[in-house]
């Protein structure tokens, strides 16, 4: 600095006097004072003044110039003359004075530096002696292993070069010639050269290197290694710069990045070669001669100087030179060259020695070792884990995919990572080690970068594969997937030679999918193997695309993938995800309705895949956990089939019976008659399953997600999506949770269990798990529980005897279920805890089909298999003997195991009846009602519970039934049998394909309860008969009497069964016509689970069978799938038919002998519609009440609000019918005097369903249904009127009628009754619509032949009836029933607890009393509907001729007879019917007035 500020003020100093602000001799003055200051002030002062020279010599202006030229000559004593005539320009010399010409100068000079710097000095030349090069040789190329120094050979060399004149050099050039041919004599000749260049220049010796290499630099030349190993040692002794030899290299840098340009080019051009598709074999050829040509092209490639140099000084281990070589040329293009890649690997070798030796040899392994380099400027060796990081992960990093040839080296590199991650891992992973975490991310680096390119440049070599595994398998999935997904997506672009392995192994792979079939499984799957070994990714990716596309290679690539690697099935695990995952691809078919083939095949891939071969599982179950997480439902199909192929539990609709019996029994039976398939081996697999479900904790979790899913599939993921899809994911959801909970179920231990599922509380409240599956979730525990508790007290106290184990068993129940109680009372209101007890809610949840039967007959078929087999086995001649034995043992354990199962089992189910037994005095309160309690029974236990598997809707009818036989106080059996089979519209309709099928086996099952009472008097009343569930008189006190008049009789049961019957197909109908795909696709699948026991009645099952042609005829070609159903349903309802019966077979139509009035009704033309439904003593209900006559206005208005407030209470359960909803509530009123108005005003609507039985089948057109149901409602009312009053014009009319047909009359008679069924409905909506109803009639039966739908009792339509003109309803319907005909009087209503009877139990004289009015009122009444009923018939008659097709159509045709008998007394007994039917239902009013409670 002290230099520069000096030069700056002489500089200022002199300018001043230049400029004229300063004399000249003032300035040399001060220049001469401070001269002394510094040696070097002369030369800073001749600086300043040349710089001064140069500008004053540019100006224009002589008076600066001349000032310069004066402060010059003042100052010459103080510069000397040889420094100024070094510095300033000749002209100025010339002007001092200092030369007497510059010209004269300047050539002077050029002669100089002409004789200095390019003369040849021929001194040397001509005075070198060639005997001191001789003898300079014979000096180096002695012997050197004695005494003999560096120091001491350097003097004889300077002796040498003065005696013989030697130019030092060439002596120089000679060294380094006998050193390249010594090169084992470093330690002598590197202090050598180091000592000669001190009197050398320093650029000599790179000068001289650089002449050798260029003498190798012609085209055919090849420089010699020995020239690089010099090269390479004086560059490690910092004899040489590299940058200064760098430039003498060959090629230059530009070259070489063109070279990589090209090779890249070259690489995606053979790739696109390989993509062309080939359409002649003459072309292949001409491309393979192509191929030829260019190799022969490419085999000589010009030495690369800088390579060689780079090769030679990682063979010394000069890594830094080496290393800032690699750094000027493209990534990895120098390890591409085999060689320098191989010298590398060397060095690798060399420097993780002493730590693989330590930590990497596998036991029992020997190794060779390998010694270290002598030089001890290599890179110093490995001792720990983070010496690695220093320098050999750099090394490798460099080295990149080229690792690839040296397989030992790539061993021990995964070695050392499999003995880090032991130590990493032993350490419990700790965050605070930032040094390990380093190192870890290190290591996963490498693996990326190296290791896994490395491997796919590797030709097949499984053993690297395997030994990359044991490092891989010690990462969480996270990070290998991770690795698989970079190597997949990234690696194969980094890279020419990455570029081509990738076309050629698509192109095998190719090739070999071409040629895969389930023939040639063995020979492909070696060829897949072989292929796997290097380039899964791009091989598996291949493999799964051609499976999405064709799902028949499924079998055929899964048996052909048995000969990979354990790395292999892993990222065969990771490519399954991320075809799962592709965001490109549609999950649904283009009609938007079903999920896409591509998935099914996948996730049938799956499942067959996990199965066959040890596949970690967490991966692919975290995504499906994540994927519901994001509301995401179509993945569960995977899970579906993972467990379903692992774990052999199947979750198909399709079981039969036999199979769904042994569903029921233990494991054993399960396994060998429960399922399509005889599912084996199945015991690794679901181990694998469980323990990857517990390890990752995703047990619970996919459990919850499931369960929430499910109503997120129609609220959340639903929104856009067809109906038909949702109801799909809702199944897989649904089926996919009972198949998963049933696997833990099954393989959790009890503590895993217990463990892991919270209590039911937490489940419902928490969670937000729907009750029905925290249940099923829960029953599993509970069992587990009281089972253990029992043993516990078994062994606590040894008694023997079978009731002491009943009582530990009801004890055991207890302990375990009580805080269950406790729990369960928060999931619903308070209220509903007055109808059942918390105790039977919990106890219905929990219990399961293996609770409460034995199916004997599933243990029987299973064992009597098994003696076939034996038997087959011994008359088997082929088989030999030792086989014969082994199969025959394993035939006899496994049917002692059954044996012994069934045994056990029968003992269990004995224990929880004994338990039941004891609990169910406590089960229902029935606080409110018994409606009341059965509705709560049916929504909050049956219902949810019956579509939540087949063999829960076993249950819940099994347990129905046991309710029933368990003589549970306050249950009425009649009514929840009632409640189930009167409206199944809303419940079909609003279940999904899965749960309409369970929603079917549910109604088959309590059909078949129903069948067996029906079928035979003794059974009824040995299983129904004294029964509390069939009493038909409920008394407000709640005391079941056991009067044996109270109870149901069997003939009255037929009757209620032939209704049940009549309202399923109305149901059935009315959902077959509306037209709706969910309708119509539900009901079928739901006919088709009851057709065993339904229809039983021929006019019913005929009716149906004409609804399901039309369904045939109408959807062939709109929607296949119905037309599938119905045609299966068609042709099992035609082969059922032989065994449908008449109807006066399935019951009689004639009522019991007490019921006189209402059997002449029955003769009438209502009769035959009406089953003489339950015929239970109104009298007697009656009794119960006493109120008197005159408040009958308060009652009617009474049973307005009951209805008004059941017909929207329960939608599904009490299917909002003014019948069975009424009731329900009428019980709740405890007032007596109440309550009697309101049963007669009940009677009266109940007589209104009882018609219709028989009319039901008379279809409608599903078109126009709406109106058409008015229409009928509307024809109602009038033809109700019609049918007391039968006289004289009754007859006219006949005979007119027969002259149309008689089937016409039977026709229309079957309209009437139906008319009349409904009528008093219709009026509540209109009371007078007659002009249409012709219309409408008319056009009904012109449409459709006649035929008429049922739109009687609960069953209007789906939409539940309005509030709002309820009061003016009821009014209307109270006029209605003050005319209803006689054949009204004997319904039955069996809707309920009360079931009215009009045969009157009451005195004689108050008989007459009734007479008399009732005479009076029915005379006024007659006259009325005769006129009314004259333009009826006019009408009807039109329709009439236009019907005559129809006439078999209704269901009410069976024996045609009967219509004529009907015919004839309708006209003899009208007007005896009129009398009789006003005198029932006075009676009826005043009994209520006149009678006291028994």
């Amino acid at each position: 600095k002290s230099h520069d500020n000096i030069q700056q003020a002489l500089y200022e100093l002199s300018s001043h006097v230049v400029r004229g602000n300063l004399k000249h001799e003032q300035a040399s003055g001060v220049l001469a004072d401070i001269i002394e200051f510094r040696e070097d002030m002369p030369s800073i002062l001749a600086d300043a003044f040349c710089i001064l020279d140069i500008e004053t010599s540019c100006l224009e202006e002589k008076t600066k110039r001349d000032c310069f030229t004066q402060l010059v000559l003042s100052c010459l004593y103080l510069v000397s003359d040889t420094v100024l005539k070094e510095r300033l320009d000749p002209e100025t010399l010339e002007s001092l004075g200092l030369i007497k010409q510059s010209q004269q100068f300047n050539q002077k000079s050029v002669k100089i530096k002409t004789k200095l710097f390019y003369k040849q000095q021929k001194f040397n030349l001509l005075r070198e002696e060639n005997e001191g090069y001789a003898k300079l040789i014979a000096e180096l190329g002695q012997d050197l292993s004695g005494n003999i120094t560096s120091d001491l050979i350097l003097e004889n060399i300077k002796s040498l070069i003065g005696c013989f004149n030697l130019d030092p050099n060439r002596v120089l050039d000679i060294i380094l010639e006998v050193y390249e041919c010594r090169p084992e004599y470093d330690d002598f000749f590197v202090p050598l050269i180091e000592s000669y260049m001190y009197m050398c220049e320093p650029q000599t010796l790179c000068h001289i290197l650089g002449f050798k290499f260029k003498f190798y630099q012609d085209p055919s030349g090849e420089t010699p290694s020995s020239l690089y190993r010099v090269a390479a040692v004086l560059l490690q002794h910092n004899l040489i710069d590299l940058e200064d030899l760098y430039v003498h290299l060959l090629p230059g840098d530009n070259a070489i990045i063109e070279e990589h340009k090209r090779e890249i080019v070259e690489a995606k051009q053979i790739v696109r070669k390989l993509t062309m598709v080939v359409l002649s074999s003459e072309k292949t050829e001409e491309k393979e001669k192509e191929k030829e040509k260019e190799e022969e092209k490419t085999e000589k490639p010009p030495d690369n100087q800088k390579l060689g140099l780079l090769e030679a000084l990682l063979k010394i281990g000069d890594w830094q030179h080496a290393q800032s070589i690699m750094d000027q040329m493209p990534p990895f293009y120098a390890t591409s060259h085999k060689p320098i890649a191989i010298a590398l690997c060397q060095l690798v070798h060399v420097t993780i020695e002493p730590l693989y030796r330590r930590v990497g040899v596998p036991k029992g392994a020997k190794g060779s070792p390998i010694s270290p380099l002598p030089n001890k400027r290599a890179p110093k060796q490995a001792d720990s884990f983070e010496d690695l990081r220093k320098e050999v992960f750099n090394m490798l990093c460099y080295l990149g995919p080229h690792l690839s040839h040296d397989p030992i080296l790539f061993a021990k590199v995964v070695r050392l990572g499999k003995a880090f991650m032991k130590e990493f891992q032993s350490d419990g992973n700790k965050q605070e080690d930032k040094e390990k975490m380093i190192l870890f991310s290190c290591v996963l680096s490498i693996t990326d970068q190296v290791l896994l390119p490395s491997l796919s440049l590797m030709d097949c070599n499984a053993c690297m594969s395997e030994e990359l595994w044991g490092m891989f398998k010690t990462f969480p999935y996270q990070y290998r997937y991770r690795l698989y997904g970079q190597w997949k997506n990234e690696t194969y672009n980094s890279h020419p030679l990455l570029v081509k392995v990738k076309a050629q192994t698509i192109d095998r792979a190719k090739y070999i999918m071409k040629r895969l079939t389930k023939e040639n499984v063995k020979p492909s799957g070696r060829q897949i193997g072989k292929l796997s070994h290097a380039n899964p990714t791009i091989l598996f990716d291949y493999i799964l695309s051609q499976i999405q596309k064709y799902d028949n290679l499924i079998t055929p690539v899964v048996d052909s993938l048995k000969y990979l690697t354990s790395l292999n099935y892993d990222v065969l695990a990771y490519c399954i995800i991320e075809a799962l995952a592709n965001p490109e691809k549609e999950r649904m078919k283009h009609d938007d309705t079903t999920i896409s083939s591509w998935l099914q095949s996948l996730a049938s891939f799956c499942g067959a895949v996990f199965r066959k071969y040890p596949i970690e599982l967490a991966g692919l179950l975290q995504y499906v956990a994540n994927q519901l997480k994001a509301g995401k439902s179509f993945d569960l199909l995977i899970l579906k089939e993972v467990v379903q192929k692992m774990a052999g539990i199947e979750i198909t609709e399709e079981m039969t019976m036999e199979q769904l019996e042994a569903m029921t029994g233990g494991e054993q039976l399960k396994a060998e008659g429960g399922y399509f398939g005889q599912i084996r081996n199945t015991k690794k697999s679901s181990q694998r399953l469980k323990d990857a479900l517990l390890d990752h904790d995703l047990a619970l979790p996919l459990c919850l997600l499931m369960a929430q899913q499910r109503n997120g599939v129609i609220f959340q993921e639903g929104g856009e999506k067809h109906l038909k899809l949702v109801g799909k994911l809702y199944d897989q959801c649904h089926d996919t949770l009972v198949q998963f909970g049933g696997f833990l179920a099954s393989n959790l231990s009890t503590e895993d269990y217990i463990k892991r599922v919270p209590s039911i509380d937490v489940l419902c409240n928490e969670f937000h798990t729907p009750h029905d599956a925290a249940f099923f979730l829960s029953r599993p525990m509970y069992a587990h529980q009281i089972s253990s508790k029992y043993d516990e007290l078994k062994k606590a106290e040894k008694g023997n005897k079978q009731q002491h184990k009943v009582h530990k068993y009801i004890t055991a129940c207890e302990l375990v279920m009580a805080p269950v109680h406790e729990a369960v009372i928060s999931l619903h209101p308070p209220k509903v805890w007055d109808d059942i007890s918390p105790q039977f809610y919990a106890t219905f949840w929990s219990l399961t089909m293996y609770d409460l039967a034995v199916p004997h007959s599933s243990y029987d078929r299973e064992v009597n298999k098994l003696k076939v087999q034996m038997k087959a086995i011994d008359d088997n001649q082929e088989m030999p003997p030792n086989k014969k034995k082994k199969e025959k043992e394993r035939c006899t354990a496994l049917q002692d195991k059954l044996l012994e199962e069934e045994k056990k089992q029968l003992e269990h189910v004995q224990r929880v009846l004994q338990r039941l037994k004891l609990e169910k005095d406590n089960w229902l309160l029935a606080k409110s009602t018994k409606n009341e309690t059965i509705t709560k029974f049916l929504q909050l236990c049956i219902f949810p519970r019956c579509i939540f598997s087949a063999i829960d809707a076993v249950y819940c009818a099994h347990f129905v039934e046991l309710v029933h036989q368990q003589k549970t106080p306050n249950f009425s059996t009649l009514l929840c049998y009632d409640r189930v089979f009167s409206d199944i519209i809303y419940t079909v309709a609003s279940c999904t394909e899965n749960e309409a099928s369970r929603y079917g086996r549910f109604l088959c099952c309590m059909l078949e309860t129903v069948t067996r009472w029906h079928s035979d008097r003794v059974i009824y009343e040995k299983e129904c008969g004294n029964y509390p569930g069939f009493l038909t008189i409920l008394r407000a006190t709640g005391f079941d009497g056991g009067n044996k008049a109270d109870q149901l009789d069997y003939e009255n049961f037929r009757h209620v069964v032939h209704k049940w019957h009549y309202k399923l197909t109305k149901a059935s109908v009315h959902c077959l016509e509306t037209g709706e795909y969910t309708h119509i696709r539900n009901i079928l699948i739901v006919l088709t689970k009851i057709l065993p026991w339904y229809p039983k009645v021929l006019n019913l099952g005929q009716a149906l069978e004409r609804r399901v042609h039309k369904i045939c005829q109408e959807e062939k070609e709109k929607r296949p799938d119905l037309y599938a159903l119905a045609m299966g349903y068609s042709g099992q309802l035609k082969s059922r038919k032989p065994f449908m019966i008449p109807e006066n077979e399935f019951h009689h139509k004639d009522p019991p002998a007490r019921n006189a009035v209402a059997a002449t009704v029955q003769n009438g033309p209502g009769g035959a519609g009406m089953p003489t439904s339950l015929t239970i003593n109104t009298a007697k209900l009656e009794e119960s009440a006493a109120e008197e006559t005159d408040k009958l206005k308060e009652k009617s208005q009474g049973t307005v609000k009951v209805i008004n407030k059941t017909v929207n209470a329960t939608p599904k359960v009490t299917t909002s019918n003014g019948n069975s909803a009424s009731n329900s509530k009428i019980i709740k009123e405890k007032d007596d005097k109440e309550k009697s108005g309101k049963e007669k005003d009940k009677e009266k609507k109940e007589k209104i369903p009882a018609t219709t039985p028989e009319t039901k089948a008379l279809g409608k057109d599903g078109k126009d249904k709406p109106k058409e149901e008015r229409a009928n409602k509307d024809e109602k009312p009038r033809e109700i009127k019609e049918k007391t009053p039968k006289s004289d014009k009754e007859k006219e009319k006949a005979k007119k009628e027969e002259k149309a047909s008689k089937e016409e009359k039977s026709k229309t008679i079957v309209t009437t009754i139906e008319s009349k069924s409904v009528a008093e409905k219709e009026r509540e909506k209109e009371p007078s619509r007659e002009k249409d109803v012709a219309k409408d009639m008319k056009s009904k039966e012109n449409t459709k032949g006649g035929e008429k739908i049922p739109v009687a009792g609960s069953l209007k339509s789906p939409v539940p009836r309005s509030e709002t003109s309820e009061c003016e309803r009821e009014q209307k319907r109270r006029k209605v029933d003050i005319h209803s005909s006689p054949s009204h009087s004997s319904t039955v209503k069996v809707s309920i607890h009360y079931i009215n009877h009009t045969t009157p139990t009451l005195s004689k004289s108050k008989e007459r009393e009734v007479d008399k009015k009732d005479l009076d009122k029915s005379r006024e009444r007659s006259r009325e509907r005769e006129k009314k009923e004259e333009k009826d018939r006019k009408d009807r008659k039109r329709v009439a001729g236009s019907s005559k097709h129809s006439k078999s159509e209704s269901p009410s045709d069976s024996p045609r007879s009967n219509e004529k008998e009907r015919e004839k007394s309708k006209s003899k007994s009208s007007g005896k019917e009129k009398g009789d039917s006003i005198k029932a239902e006075k009676m009826e009013k005043s009994s209520s007035g006149s009678k006291k409670v028994k």
